[in-house]
């Protein structure tokens, strides 16, 4: 299985755009800070993704779904944050994609739970 064909490993890369074009609105003094985290957490999603399925084992892939899924609560919070603090409007798009994501990296784990 290529990690490229995966609807969870697309998205994720869509994710990535979003929150790159998002952060670009973020203050100078958060280039170190929010944006750095946020765009951190982002790339993570689906470089989790093509990690875990590149690994030997449903078991190692499970454990980097679960990374994947950790990073998109980081996005989420540092999100909001980001909207708390006045840097960013609530973005509906974005909001979609997130839950997209997560719906899919769901899927994905209790699909291979089942499978073990």
């Amino acid at each position: 299985m290529d990690h490229k064909d995966l609807d969870v490993w697309k998205k994720g890369m869509d994710v990535v755009e979003k929150i790159y074009s998002i952060s670009e609105s973020f203050p100078k003094a958060e280039r170190f800070g929010l944006t750095s985290q946020i765009r951190r957490a982002a790339v993570s999603i689906p470089s989790n993704i093509a990690d875990g399925t590149a690994r030997k084992s449903d078991k190692e892939l499970l454990q980097f779904i679960s990374i994947a899924l950790g990073s998109l609560a980081e996005i989420e919070t540092q999100y909001l944050i980001g909207i708390r603090l006045g840097y960013v409007k609530r973005d509906k798009t974005l909001v979609s994609l997130l839950n997209d994501e997560k719906r899919l990296l769901l899927g994905c784990r209790n699909y291979i739970k089942n499978k073990i």
